[in-house]
């Protein structure tokens, strides 16, 4: 996958933090020096090189799955799950505050906004964690000055190697998941699309009862995350009634019809979410012994 930005000629390079002191969260530009921007420049560089060592192209940032610490991942700029960093990315100025590093504990991430020569953009943002970790140690740094050690007392803070994420004009391009999704604040923006998610997949099947799955997944962030990704498949109309309660009976999810309905019985309902997610599924390489499977991470062959 490409970049849409030469990170070889980059003309503007800006730098701010994401604060949030208790009454919301809020992105401010604040000022640096050459040096920094140089320093910011190179851990631009340092992220899509790390983006670019796996051969194969990246996979579509799913809720549902379980991604490791440090995999490539993409996710296009105009998704719903895209919309916090689509924000800071999109947004024509920015807050300046040359202050907004004396309260530390405030600042949750930092970013970087540059321009190259064709005045196309990038957005890189980190969470700070190393950032703010220094700090820790205040009053513990020793430099040399005068070629003597001395006492560091003012506030340290230390840059991080790389970005979590690039943004560029068609994709986020994710090296670490669990610091876009904290930066995204998905977790409780998955939550709180459950009622939406529901209506959107139930008009789709029209012919499964949801109320008593969108009472389950408000409470559960897993069975919220399914179904993100169920939603996000736009496969549910095709769905056939009788092949879905065949799988269902085939993986030991239980379900009864109630109405002309197919109703989830109780305590089946993270197993059903896992049927329409694709990730139940029954093998049977020894004949007469059918065994049945959930999938941790699911990846759909293409036809060769």
């Amino acid at each position: 996958m490409n970049l849409n930005f030469d990170i070889g000629n980059v003309t503007v390079t800006e730098f701010g933090v994401g604060r949030d002191d208790g009454n919301g969260q809020s992105f401010v530009a604040v000022p640096v020096d050459a040096s920094v921007q140089a320093a910011i420049r190179e851990m631009v560089q340092a992220t899509w090189e790390a983006m670019q060592r796996d051969d194969d192209e990246p996979a579509k940032y799913e809720p549902s799955e379980k991604h490791g610490g440090i995999e490539y991942l993409y996710l296009p700029l105009n998704d719903d799950l895209a919309v916090s960093v689509r924000e800071l990315h999109q947004a024509a100025n920015l807050d300046v505050n040359a202050h907004a590093l004396a309260e530390p504990s405030e600042v949750f991430c930092y970013f970087a906004r540059l321009r190259d020569g064709q005045q196309q953009h990038l957005t890189a943002l980190r969470r700070a964690t190393q950032f703010k970790g220094i700090l820790k140690s205040k009053g513990r740094l020793v430099r040399i000055l005068d070629d003597s050690l001395q006492m560091i007392e003012d506030t340290v803070f230390k840059l991080d190697r790389d970005f979590d994420l690039l943004i560029d004009s068609a994709n986020v391009h994710i090296l670490r998941p669990s610091g876009f999704e904290f930066a995204g604040k998905l977790q409780q923006a998955i939550l709180d699309a459950v009622p939406e998610n529901i209506q959107a997949i139930g008009t789709d099947l029209s012919f499964v009862e949801f109320a008593s799955l969108e009472q389950y997944a408000i409470k559960h962030p897993r069975a919220a995350r399914y179904l993100a990704s169920i939603r996000g498949q736009g496969e549910m109309s095709n769905i056939d009634r009788t092949a879905l309660m065949r799988l269902c009976k085939q993986t030991g999810v239980e379900v009864t019809e109630s109405n002309g309905k197919l109703a989830v019985d109780t305590g089946h309902e993270m197993g059903f979410l896992e049927v329409l997610d694709r990730r139940r599924y029954e093998l049977e390489l020894v004949k007469g012994q059918p065994e049945r499977f959930k999938a941790a991470s699911r990846r759909k062959i293409e036809d060769q």
